[in-house]
């Protein structure tokens, strides 16, 4: 905080604003007057007016040096009638006279600075009366040493901020204007009140455009597939009836669709979405289905696609590299009130790190244990068999225990 002090006359005014007339601009010393009723009452503050736009305050009475901005700020409110808050300048001083505090609000935050009086180098003069006269020189001394070091920690602070070399903020991740190319574009042109020129020329033309692209989303909801099959007749009741056939369907006389059991599987096994939450999700819209209905489902669904899971383990086994690993996964334990504890073997191809040609793939097994004769049996039938090795892992990178190739 830096003082600047620059004096001037001073016109005398009553009441609280008489504080005004504590400071006589063209005498050698400051004075208050006896007849001040707030001078002589408090006996504790000294007021001059450095500049139209800055007053600074001294109070006589010394002060517990333990408070700080908060207790000083209450202590001029309660003591000294001054607002803390109005830009005034307090300074407070200790019990010895060594020591000095200025409380300063610079529109922000409350300021204090402290300074310590070197022994010799200052003397307050006697309070006479309640009254405390301070000359010019001795309130140039006072405040030209916190001023000099006042810049002095300024122009310091300044070139350490110059010479710290900043760090590279991380650009923001932001996918503004990045949206992919294969989602559907839905245009809302949206047109001013009124295209006709102000001059009386008639309508505007286009020159241009602004376009703007936000995301949106259509929630999952539920319709129904009505299927109608007509039926044809002769209308001389001699050529019989005609009528499509029945498509054919993975559930026959089920209610889901296809397409609602592939949301219903990738919900469980992709979003890790149990059986019942998805009958909680589809009550909120009127579907109440029993959690046995969707395990049917499922289990149906899995009959399927049994096909499907063969003939991919069996394009895995033809490769010639190949990672296994199992993962602890609890099972429901019927009758016992409790999980037990199960393990799913991951049999993975992933040729990309290398520049292999073949697509990478994954089947998941079940088994009740960890050992290498499940591995085993799950690749019987293959070009290799299975061996343990133990992987080198890269600087941060996290390798299974078990990795069986």
């Amino acid at each position: 905080m830096v003082l600047h002090a620059r004096y001037g006359p001073v016109a005398p005014r009553r009441g609280r604003d008489h504080l005004w007339r504590c400071f006589d601009p063209f005498a050698q010393e400051h004075t208050a007057e006896a007849d001040c009723g707030y001078c002589a009452a408090s006996g504790a503050v000294l007021m001059i007016s450095p500049s139209p736009a800055v007053r600074i305050v001294i109070a006589t009475k010394p002060v517990d040096f333990r408070k700080g901005h908060d207790g000083l700020a209450a202590l001029a409110e309660r003591d000294l009638g001054l607002d803390p808050h109005s830009g005034v300048i307090i300074v407070f001083r200790a019990k010895r006279g060594d020591r000095i505090k200025v409380l300063l609000w610079d529109g922000s935050g409350m300021v204090m600075s402290y300074k310590r009086l070197e022994e010799g180098k200052f003397a307050w003069p006697k309070i006479s009366d309640g009254v405390m006269r301070l000359s010019k020189a001795q309130f140039e001394a006072l405040f030209e040493d916190l001023e000099v070091a006042t810049a002095e920690a300024e122009a310091q602070s300044d070139a350490i901020e110059m010479t710290k070399p900043r760090k590279k903020r991380k650009r923001a991740q932001r996918n503004l204007g990045n949206l992919p190319g294969h989602l559907e574009r839905i245009e809302q042109v949206v047109e001013p009140d009124s295209i006709t020129c102000p001059c009386g020329c008639g309508d505007m033309v286009r020159i241009g455009e602004d376009r703007t692209e936000r995301l949106d989303i259509v929630p999952a909801q539920f319709r129904v597939i009505v299927t109608v099959r007509p039926i044809y007749a002769c209308p001389n009741k001699d050529g019989g009836v005609a009528q499509a056939a029945a498509p054919r369907h993975l559930i026959e006389g089920g209610l889901p669709t296809e397409a609602l059991l592939a949301y219903m599987g990738v919900s469980k096994y992709a979003d890790h979405c149990p059986l019942f939450r998805q009958c909680q999700i589809y009550a909120r819209s009127g579907i109440h289905l029993d959690r046995a209905t969707l395990a049917n489902w499922m289990g149906k669904m899995s009959f399927h696609l049994a096909p499907v899971v063969d003939h991919l383990l069996k394009d895995l086994k033809g490769s010639d590299k190949l990672f296994m690993d199992e993962t602890r996964c609890p099972v429901l334990d019927p009758g016992w009130g409790r999980t037990k504890t199960g393990f799913l073997w991951a049999i993975a191809r992933d040729e990309r790190p290398f520049g292999g040609s073949a697509p990478p793939g994954v089947v998941f097994y079940y088994a009740d244990g960890r050992g290498g004769k499940h591995a085993t049996d799950f690749l019987k039938g293959s070009s290799r068999s299975p061996r343990s090795t133990r992987l080198k892992p890269r600087s941060g990178a996290k390798v299974p225990q078990n990795a069986w190739l």
